[in-house]
């Protein structure tokens, strides 16, 4: 093989790696503008349905206190998350591996109190079932909630992967890909509080 042809296929090489990274991001950015489109649609189910009670609690049964504070608990993940990536970026594994284990707790922490207060909220007499108000709450909210739970997964995933390096730039379900759908979780939930519970308020 002569040189210009090694040269060739270095360079070759080298554009794959720099063509895979963008088509990658563009891959995720499609993939969560469809989830806005889903988020879109409950969002607006929820404004319709907003005030069909029927005989059932309504917005009443909010607690915004508390639900501010899961909702600050939530949006500090996003903190931490970008710490994470810093980290990585540094090739500081350990580090990252913290705040990648810190992200999913805060997230779980969130879960935790989304379960909760749907509980509260059941023995309050809002149920699925209840009515349309009930309904699309629980749907919007709970579609929410499996996001968070999905990004939780795939962060402790990214820890177990760390532990030995397999958390790659150029290929796989790395650190900043996650971080982006972390991100618009995070995003997504700060509509959601403002429509949900501050606008009923």
């Amino acid at each position: 093989m002569t040189l210009s042809e090694m040269t060739a296929g270095t360079a070759g090489h080298e554009a794959e790696h720099h063509d895979v990274i963008p088509i990658r991001k563009v891959a995720v950015w499609v993939f969560l503008a469809s989830e806005c489109m889903f988020f879109g649609a409950m969002i607006s189910t929820f404004l319709l349905y907003r005030s069909t009670t029927g005989d059932g609690p309504g917005a009443e049964i909010f607690n915004l206190a508390f639900t501010s504070a899961s909702s600050f608990v939530l949006l500090m993940s996003s903190l931490t998350m970008v710490l994470a990536h810093h980290a990585y970026e540094r090739r500081d594994l350990r580090q990252a591996r913290v705040w990648l284990t810190g992200t999913g707790l805060l997230g779980i922490t969130f879960l935790s109190g989304q379960i909760f207060e749907f509980t509260e909220f059941v023995h309050g007499g809002l149920k699925l079932s209840t009515s349309p108000f009930g309904s699309a709450f629980y749907m919007l909210t709970g579609f929410h909630g499996a996001h968070v739970a999905i990004g939780v997964l795939m962060l402790l995933g990214m820890v177990i992967l760390s532990l030995d390096g397999r958390i790659y730039a150029r290929r796989g379900l790395n650190i900043e890909l996650v971080g982006l759908y972390w991100h618009f979780v995070d995003i997504v939930w700060i509509v959601i509080f403002t429509v949900v519970y501050l606008l009923q308020v």
